[in-house]
């Protein structure tokens, strides 16, 4: 999808992704999408990411993260249901971003996804949310806050106390300028009735350059 007031392009990575090296709903990837392998998987990614105007930034927006980020239980991508971790983010979402960035000059500064729940199995504390690859070009956030919107008589963790009535919602905020991502901030927001304020922000990346 592309916002051309924005200069801003939303390519997609592969739906009803479990994470791991394995496709789920590939009967439907393959008839909707010609998908039937992870290399016809990032090809699909590749070829919507060219599609997009020369000129706008590209986000990935998908379901699970890319391999590559970390095998411990709290990587962002990391399997917190066995002792011994392991990496269970998407082969072919890795794939796609690595060949963008070696055969293109297309901007993708930003990947967001979810499905790894911020809080870890078994109450092992939190994951990661937020990692920033080696050469500083590209930012994954993992946005999976579970549960997204909390009754009011619970508090999340580190949130002000909450006056009575409605919900509290989580949000994760990330802010753009010039292509370039310059904060990410994990937002809750009360609800009551009509009315919305923040109650507690967390800054998980910031640019001071």
């Amino acid at each position: 999808m592309d916002f051309p007031s924005l200069k801003l392009s939303v390519v997609g990575g592969r739906p009803f992704s479990h994470g791991g090296n394995k496709l789920h709903r590939d009967k439907l990837l393959l008839k909707r999408y010609g998908v039937r392998d992870m290399n016809a998987s990032a090809g699909s990614i590749c070829r919507a990411a060219l599609g997009t105007p020369e000129d706008h930034v590209v986000v990935i927006l998908a379901h699970n993260g890319p391999t590559g980020l970390g095998s411990q239980a709290e990587d962002i991508c990391g399997r917190d249901w066995f002792d011994e971790g392991g990496d269970h983010g998407d082969p072919d979402l890795e794939q796609a971003l690595r060949q963008l960035k070696e055969t293109t000059e297309l901007s993708v500064p930003l990947v967001v996804f979810g499905h790894m729940h911020k809080e870890l199995e078994g109450g092992k504390g939190n994951r990661k949310m937020v990692v920033e690859d080696s050469d500083n070009k590209v930012l994954y956030v993992n946005g999976a806050i579970v549960p997204r919107v909390i009754e009011i008589n619970e508090t999340p963790v580190g949130a002000a106390e909450p006056e009575s009535g409605g919900t509290v919602r989580a949000f994760t905020l990330v802010e753009i300028l010039d292509g370039k991502i310059k904060k990410v901030v994990e937002s809750w927001v009360q609800v009551t009735g009509s009315v919305a304020k923040i109650v507690e922000d967390m800054t998980l990346f910031e640019d001071v350059t």
